[in-house]
């Protein structure tokens, strides 16, 4: 029988003072033609609904308190919570009556952030780094707010960021064809509380009505090469099984 990642993974509990925010209201519709009764961050991966391996991870580094952001099929997920949550964290769901884009989202449910910083991340994307790490980093950097990138082959898919001295991001280059690799945003955030009233006033997009007008130099990067998952199409959910397995053992 398979463990959770909990049962054989140690890691300093950084996050207990952290708020938690998962995105996880977008409709999915990339994944209609594979996943049309149920949210993606209901999607199976294998045995195992994605968003047991996301609760599996946060706990690891000692989430307490997790905020879901949620809108598509909003009551699937809070029932499958209601069964499901983890021991030891508060759960609070947010439901917005229609689609209000990432930065509305966060807008939609900022007077529930208590913490400063808060992590937020989408709902449809894993990556393996170290939470902690990126904490310490992003309070040593002196920044409002940062982002965990990740180096990959082919940045074509998710557009590119370009990040330069003392790991401040410089510029946000769009989606383009053949781009090659480089690093991207991995849709995991630190923010602290200008960045979050500043998306209070901004439009409903994160990346373009947001990070795309802010000064150079404004936000704090973490940069690696780790795994990266983003299960937002067939192919890639397809993919997960075989990218997840080494956070499961027999």
């Amino acid at each position: 029988m398979a463990k959770r990642l909990t049962d054989f993974t140690v890691a300093e509990e950084c996050l207990k003072d952290i708020d938690v925010v998962i995105l996880a209201g977008g409709l999915g519709t990339r994944l209609a033609s594979v996943l049309a009764d149920r949210p993606k961050v209901l999607a199976a991966v294998g045995d195992r609904p994605y968003l047991a391996f996301l609760l599996d991870w946060l706990k690891r580094f000692g989430a307490c308190r997790i905020i879901f952001g949620l809108g598509h099929l909003a009551g699937s997920v809070a029932s499958y919570l209601e069964v499901n949550k983890p021991d030891g964290v508060d759960i609070e769901t947010i439901v917005e009556q229609q689609p209000l884009g990432t930065g509305g989202a966060i807008a939609n449910l900022r007077s529930a952030i208590r913490s400063d910083p808060a992590l937020i991340l989408n709902g449809d994307s894993f990556i393996d780094a170290d939470l902690c790490k990126f904490l310490a980093s992003h309070r040593k950097s002196g920044a409002d707010s940062s982002i965990l990138c990740t180096d990959v082959p082919d940045t074509s898919r998710f557009g590119s960021v370009l990040i330069g001295e003392n790991d401040r991001i410089i510029e946000f280059q769009e989606k383009q064809p053949g781009r090659g690799p480089g690093s991207i945003n991995a849709g995991i955030y630190l923010f602290g509380p200008d960045m979050l009233e500043h998306i209070m006033v901004s439009g409903p997009s994160l990346e373009n009505d947001v990070f795309q007008k802010l000064p150079a130099g404004t936000l704090h990067a973490m940069n690696g090469k780790f795994t990266f998952l983003d299960i937002g199409t067939p192919e890639d959910l397809a993919r997960a099984p075989k990218i997840l397995k080494p956070f499961m053992v027999e």
